[in-house]
This record gives C-alpha cells, structure tokens and sequence, in this order.
C-alpha cells in the first residue's frame, strides 16, 4: 500500500514523499483511513512504529478544508504527557504540513505565560498540550474550544501514569460533544478501558502486534550487579565499545541522573543530564545536542521514555530498572527505530530482582544474562520478595514477602525463615547488602519521594513537584 491511497491532500502527499516515505506503516495503514471516516478510534501500537504520523496525517487533512465555524479557538487539540513529546508531534505538524497554511502552536510547561497567551489570543489551527499547563489557561478562560472538531491523547497509558487523568476528563468535558477522539497508546489495561469509555463513541480498534511485545530489532541483554560501584564498572567498561554512537543511560532519579552525568563528563565523555528538573530551554539544548551530535551520552529519567526521538540510537543502558514494566518498553524503545536495529542493557541488582521479574513477564520473555569478564557479579540474582503477582503494571503487589519457588540457585536448599532473614537484612555478605544504601538511587528515590507519592496517588515525581510550585494543582 503507498500513502497515495489514503486519499490524503495532495499538500501533504508532497510532504511525506519529501521525507522520503514510500509506504505507511502497518498502525498508519489501520488507522489513517478509520481516521478520515469521522470514526472515533482506540489504537494500540509497540513504541518506534509510527503512531504519531497516524494522527498527525488525519489531523492535517481536516485543516486543509476550510471550517464551517467562526472563532479563534483550535480545530485540533492534541494533548501528550510530556514537553518532549509535545515537541515532537508540533515538529511532526511543522513537517507534514510545511505545504499547507497550518497555524500551530504548544502549550506546555517550562515556558512563559504570556507567550502562550499571546498564542491562544490568535486564530489557530492546532493545539500541542501537556493537561497541567492547558488546564490552567481553561481556568483562566484563555480557551476557545467552540470550533474544536478533533481532539488526540497521544500516550493515553503515560498520562495516566503520571496522574493526569482527572486532568483530562477536565479538557475533554470542556470540547464539543460532536468531536471526534482518537487515543493512542502503547499499553492497554483497565483504567484504561475504563477512560476511553467514557471519552469515545463506539470507537473503532486497531491492534499491531499485540499489547505487551517488545520490538524484535532490539537486542536484550541483562547484567546483574553487585552494589552501584560494579554498575559504575560495567558501565565504564561498555563505553569503551565503538559500537556504542549514541546512547540513552538512564537513572531512576533526577539527583542521580545529575550526579551520572557530572561523573561521566569528568571521565571525559561528552555527556548530558535530562529530567524534569531542568527548564524547558535546558533540556531542549540537551536534546539538539544530542541530535547533533554533539553529545554521546544522555543520562535521562523517565521523562523522556516516550516523546524522545532521536535518530542513531545504538545503545539505552538502564543504569536502573524502571519501576513499572511498561516503562521498560518505552525507554528500549529509543533505539531500534524506524526498522533499525538496537542494543538495549539493563543492569539489575538483588533491590531489583523483583522488578525484573514482572518486566519479565509483561514482556512475555527472560531476558538474555551477559558477563563481562573481569567483571563477573560475586552474588546469583535472586528475588528478594513474592512481588511478580500482575503483569507490571501500575499497582502491582508486593506479595507475602518469600521467595518464589525456583528462585533459589541450581542445587541449592531453601533456607529456613530464620536463615532467610538474616540472609537479607543482617549478612554483609549477602548480595544487594545494605552497605551501598548511602549511594542507591532506587532507595534515595523511596525514602525522599515515599510520602509525596501517597499524597499525589502514585502520580510522577515530575508532576509532583511541579504541582508544589505552582498554584494551580494541574501545573
């Protein structure tokens, strides 16, 4: 199929064949044309396979008609989870749309007001948002949403992940009943279900691959460590390799993604933090660095798992194991793009062992152990906990606190409870002891954000600082 059968605008049918597209991809091939039918649409794709030109491409043939209303307000809001994100689909518009008369803009944090004042007081086409920041301009008034014909959550999964799907139902009750919706995510589970049911109207279904699947031009491998010095080690010694061009390590706190960064530049490397401590300006130069050239490696929280899009990404190194296994997906999905192929590493320590296991199983697949030689971990990855109840999605238990069984190494006995006991919080010499404490970013993370996360409900570390400083408890 080429995309010249997707009846698209002869405008945009220029700007794709100009990016030098020949065929859409499969998610584009489903959904485009179910887009352009006036259908509502659930769409559920692996990261890397072309979602945001599969609303972007609809959202662009309905501007090229003129608008049967008068106003100033958008005809297409389209409202992603994170500023990078935000970026790319207005970068995607700009790119599209470059033979079109498109009047777009974003309304996302990290930038002035008054610029995006300045913005919604003009007549526009399409709106790029992040919920916090657009709800505060919907308090405000700011928001003409009278002419509004299509509104997209792209990353519907993320958002709610991040809390925002009070936030979202806010924006959606503020649009016309008449609009037409299309989400777009890469996970599927209840709360999910349970939002488009109440934002979509009979909405049509497009599933590629499957809802929990990892790209299979991504090679996976696992390392497991001792304490946070060897993960330093291990590092140190895979970029060494050539191979590695360009790399994504990421950290599970911004402190550490800091410290990571600082570490690796004094070693020098050319590298950069990103997380969402940083102005938008701040991390809008680490990016183009990066995309440059410029930098090697970017040390990331987070952040920038999805909405990341960066071409010549040889390698993402998980210095620690995400806390949700759909984030895994998301992060190893910044390589092995666009049919590529990747490198995806993950470093797993006993403190994780839990982690890895419902990764594990969302996946569907063990990931493959590696040892470096000279390097080779002193302690078996065991599972500290009964933790691998769920599929890794938000919310999964934390079971009753033994070991599963199999988790013990090949001819090895079970302990008795009291041996266990000792094994895992009193021996020095047991691996994951707490001797690291001090330098363990998934425990400072626990410790510092435990009583942040009870008040925001599991929202993100990002969303909840950002919530403090702001008055508005949306921003």
């Amino acid at each position: 199929m080429s995309f010249s059968q997707l009846n698209l605008a002869a405008p945009i049918l220029k700007a794709v064949e100009l990016c030098g597209y020949s065929a859409p991809t499969p998610i584009q091939e489903q959904a485009v044309p179910k887009a352009l039918e006036g259908h509502d649409l659930i769409a559920s794709a692996q990261t890397g396979t072309g979602k945001t030109a599969a609303f972007v491409l609809p959202a662009l043939q309905r501007i090229s008609r003129p608008s049967t209303l008068k106003g100033k307000g958008p005809r297409v809001l389209v409202l992603t989870p994170t500023r990078e994100l935000a970026n790319q689909v207005s970068e995607a518009v700009r790119t599209y749309g470059k033979f079109l008369r498109v009047r777009s803009g974003a309304i996302l944090g990290g930038v002035p007001y008054f610029e995006q004042q300045r913005l919604l007081a003009l007549p526009v086409d399409i709106i790029v948002a992040t919920p916090g920041r657009l709800i505060d301009h919907l308090e405000s008034g700011r928001v003409d949403f009278s002419r509004l014909e299509l509104l997209v959550l792209d990353e519907a999964d993320r958002m709610l992940d991040m809390g925002f799907s009070e936030a979202v139902q806010t924006i959606a009750a503020a649009t016309p009943a008449s609009r037409q919706t299309l989400l777009f995510t890469a996970t599927w589970d209840r709360s999910m279900d349970a939002l488009a049911k109440k934002l979509l109207k009979d909405p049509q279904r497009v599933e590629i691959a499957g809802r929990k699947t990892t790209l299979d031009t991504i090679e996976q491998r696992l390392h497991a460590a001792d304490s946070m010095q060897h993960k330093s080690r291990m590092l140190n010694h895979l970029l060494e390799d050539k191979a590695l061009t360009r790399a994504i390590i990421f950290s599970s706190t911004k402190r550490h993604a800091d410290q990571l960064a600082r570490e690796l530049t004094e070693q020098g490397h050319a590298a950069e933090a990103l997380h969402g401590d940083m102005t938008q300006g701040a991390r809008n130069r680490a990016i183009t660095k990066m995309k440059r050239g410029n930098v090697r490696l970017l040390v990331a929280t987070d952040v920038a798992a999805r909405g990341l899009d960066v071409t010549g990404i040889s390698h993402v190194i998980n210095y620690d194991l995400p806390k949700n296994a759909e984030d895994y997906v998301h992060r190893i999905g910044r390589t092995g793009r666009a049919g590529a192929t990747g490198i995806a590493i993950s470093f797993a320590s006993s403190r994780e062992a839990d982690q890895l296991t419902r990764i594990e199983r969302y996946i569907g697949q063990p990931l493959t152990r590696h040892v470096i030689a000279g390097l080779e971990p002193r302690y078996p990855l065991a599972a500290r906990s009964g933790s691998g109840a769920g599929t890794g999605s938000r919310g999964a238990g934390t079971g009753s606190g033994t070991r599963r069984p199999g988790s013990w190494g090949a001819g090895q006995k079970q302990p008795s409870p009291a041996l266990r006991v000792r094994r895992d919080s009193a021996s020095p010499k047991f691996f994951g002891d707490r001797s690291d404490r001090s330098w363990s970013s998934n425990e400072s993370y626990s410790q510092d954000g435990k009583r942040g996360m009870r008040r925001k409900d599991g929202a993100s570390d990002e969303f909840r600082r950002d919530s403090y400083a702001k008055k508005s408890r949306w921003a």
